[in-house]
């Protein structure tokens, strides 16, 4: 099962005899023995740009990709019952949970010293092809896939609003209809962030909106644009608590927002969780909406509508009012999810 992962990866067999150290000849016998032992069935065929696997040989790459984490797993069990201190986790964390996620792991890792934290920080769709992949222990992210089978547990409310420039035409205006905020110079994420999913669905298609669109690829540089008058953004408001805080960006008063959506500690039901990852998965059920920015009332113009940002860490975020996204997991979790609200 190797030999074929490598043979796709590489595009050839002499690619993957290199990646696997072996000869041309025992590679192609041990696919002609696999494609035996599962019947006879072919599992790749060759094209001009490479070998590229058949619907039978891509069932056998989710297999090779389960069998490898279970393998890894294995091996850190052993290492435990070894004796061996500490142990590894594989932490996703979706870019917009990066203001205050890492104050979490900080904290769990000054409980425990020995853990190795392996940290990936990526958008929606990637942390998705990860758990795909059995390539994370847990995630923290605010919009979980419905078609993998995920344990998730609710950690804190997630408030979603629009912000603009101090002196921008419609700070101070009160109940801007959703109807002429999407008139506004709109900075958008790229295709596969949440964030960018949630302007679609508020808004309808992307062609409804009649302001220009800009697309930008993080919230940092987002922030940025705004404070420099290029237009408005649907943001997260724990990602804006300091500018907003500071009068460097303000929260417009729209009707329907904010958008309250939720953040989830999430991990696939399939994998088993080693000691390292239960601890951490423990640590963060129970502290983890501690560590979530503390938000004042939003949708309330220049005065009330500001956040009031501190250092992460201690208190809950304020339980401001606003409608629920429609479909969010509040309503109701996947049919193969298993969710559970903090104790």
């Amino acid at each position: 099962m190797r030999a074929l992962g490598a043979l796709v990866e590489a595009g050839n067999i002499a690619g993957a005899a290199d990646a696997l150290a072996l000869t041309p000849p025992a590679v192609s016998q041990q696919l002609r023995l696999l494609e035996d032992a599962l019947g006879g069935v072919p599992l790749f065929e060759r094209t001009p740009a490479g070998a590229r696997p058949t619907e039978a040989g891509r069932e056998a790459l989710t297999a090779l990709l389960r069998i490898e984490a279970a393998l890894a797993d294995c091996a850190a069990a052993v290492d435990a019952l070894r004796g061996l201190d500490g142990g590894r986790v594989a932490v996703g964390i979706v870019s917009t949970a990066k203001y205050f996620a890492p104050f979490a792991l900080a904290a769990f890792q000054r409980q425990y010293p020995h853990v190795e934290l392996r940290v990936r920080v990526s958008n929606r769709a990637e942390m998705v092809a990860a758990f795909e992949a059995f390539e994370l222990d847990l995630a923290i992210m605010g919009y979980p896939p419905d078609h993998l089978a995920l344990e998730r547990v609710v950690l804190g409310d997630h408030p979603h609003v629009i912000i603009a420039a101090p002196d921008h035409p419609l700070v101070g205006r009160g109940r801007i209809g959703l109807d002429e905020a999407a008139t506004q110079s709109f900075l958008l994420r790229e295709p596969g962030s949440g964030t960018r999913d949630l302007v679609q669905r508020l808004f309808g298609a992307a062609e409804a909106m009649g302001g220009r669109r800009i697309e930008i690829g993080s919230n940092e540089t987002i922030k940025q644009a705004v404070m420099a008058a290029m237009g408005v953004a649907l943001i997260s408001a724990h990602t804006v608590a300091a500018e907003v805080a500071d009068g460097r960006l303000v929260i417009l008063d729209v009707e329907g927002l904010p958008v309250m959506r939720q953040w989830f500690l999430v991990r696939r039901t399939e994998k088993r969780p080693l000691p390292a990852a239960a601890a951490l998965w423990a640590y963060l059920v129970e502290h983890g909406e501690g560590f979530l920015p503390r938000v004042g009332s939003v949708g309330a113009g220049t005065g009330a509508g500001r956040a009031q940002g501190r250092r992460a860490g201690g208190g809950g975020a304020d339980r401001g009012g606003g409608d629920r996204e429609p479909g969010s997991a509040r309503g109701g979790a996947a049919p193969n999810a298993r969710t559970t609200r903090r104790p």
